[in-house]
C-alpha cells in the first residue's frame, strides 16, 4: 500500500550538516536539474515574481541559494503545518513509524518523491511555480515518476492536493479521499477540515497492522477504525475510485 501526501508550506527550520542517500535514488538526476535551477533562480531578481513570494517570504529566497550546502533533517520533521500536525509523524510507535516509512511517499516540487526517514534541508518550491528551464513542474516531473512508482504493487491511497495530483494519476487502483462535512442532513465538500481529517487518516493506517488489498477493504478497515467512509467507484475507466470520509453530523 503507498499513501500518498502532499508537502506543506510551512517547515521547520533547524537541521544538521549529516546528508545520506534518498530513497527513489533514480530520481538523482532531475532532482540535481531542479535544485541546479531553483538556487540559478534564487540568484536572479526574477526569484520573488516566479515563486510568488509576498516582501514578508523573501527571505525563503537566501534560504533556496544555499541549498547545495544546507542543513538537512528528516522528513518526518521537516513538514509542518495541518495535516503534519495531525498525522503526528514523532509520536508514533516505533512499528507505526517503521510502517509510515514504508507506506507514504511524499510528492514535493523540489525532490520529487520522499519517505518520511529522507533527510533534506528546508526549501521554497511549490508544484505550480513555472521554473525556468524546466516550466511546468509536475509535467517535468510526471515521466520520472511514474517510472518510479508504476512498478510499485498494490492499493494507492491518494491524499495530495491538485497540483501534486497532476505529477502522477495512478488509476483505478487508487482510492482518492475526499472530506465531507455533515451539517442539518446535507454534505458539503470542506478544505481546511479536510488537511486535519487526511493527517488523522493517514495516522490510522501506519498506526494500523492492517494491509488493505482494495478499495473495499480499505474503506472498511477504515470504518473499523472509527471513520465514516462511503466507497464510490471509478467514474470512467482508468479514473480512481473516491472514499468520502464524513465528519460531524451524527
Amino acid at each position: 500500500m503507498l499513501i500518498l501526501l502532499p508537502p506543506s508550506e510551512g517547515k521547520a527550520a533547524l537541521g544538521t550538516m549529516e546528508r545520506r542517500r534518498l530513497s527513489f535514488p533514480e530520481l538523482a538526476s532531475p532532482r540535481g536539474e531542479m535544485l541546479d535551477a531553483l538556487v540559478a533562480l534564487c540568484r536572479s531578481p526574477r526569484a520573488q515574481d516566479v515563486l510568488d513570494l509576498s516582501d514578508g517570504q523573501v527571505g525563503e529566497i537566501e534560504r533556496n541559494r544555499g541549498l547545495h550546502t544546507a542543513r538537512s533533517l528528516p522528513v518526518a520533521d521537516l513538514y509542518t503545518g495541518v495535516l503534519y500536525d495531525n498525522l503526528g509523524l514523532a509520536t508514533l510507535s516505533p512499528e507505526a513509524r517503521r510502517r509510515a516509512n514504508r507506506r507514504i511517499v511524499v510528492f514535493s516540487a523540489l525532490w520529487g518523491l520522499l519517505r518520511p526517514s529522507d533527510r533534506v534541508p528546508p526549501y521554497r518550491l511549490a508544484m505550480g511555480v513555472r521554473l525556468p528551464p524546466m516550466g511546468n513542474l509536475a509535467a517535468f516531473w510526471r515521466p520520472w515518476i511514474t517510472a518510479a512508482l508504476q512498478p510499485v504493487k498494490g492499493l494507492v491511497v491518494d491524499m495530495r492536493s491538485a497540483p501534486y495530483a497532476a505529477a502522477w494519476q495512478p488509476g483505478e487502483r487508487a482510492v482518492a479521499v475526499r472530506v465531507l462535512r455533515e451539517s442539518g442532513g446535507k454534505r458539503t465538500v470542506v478544505s481546511h477540515m479536510a488537511k486535519a481529517t487526511r493527517g488523522a487518516v493517514a495516522r490510522s493506517l501506519v498506526e494500523s497492522p492492517d494491509r488493505p488489498g482494495s478499495p473495499r477493504e480499505l474503506a472498511e478497515t477504515l470504518a473499523a477504525l472509527g471513520h465514516r467512509t462511503e466507497l464510490s467507484g471509478p467514474p470512467s475507466p482508468g479514473r480512481p475510485w473516491t472514499l468520502d470520509v464524513v465528519i460531524g453530523g451524527p
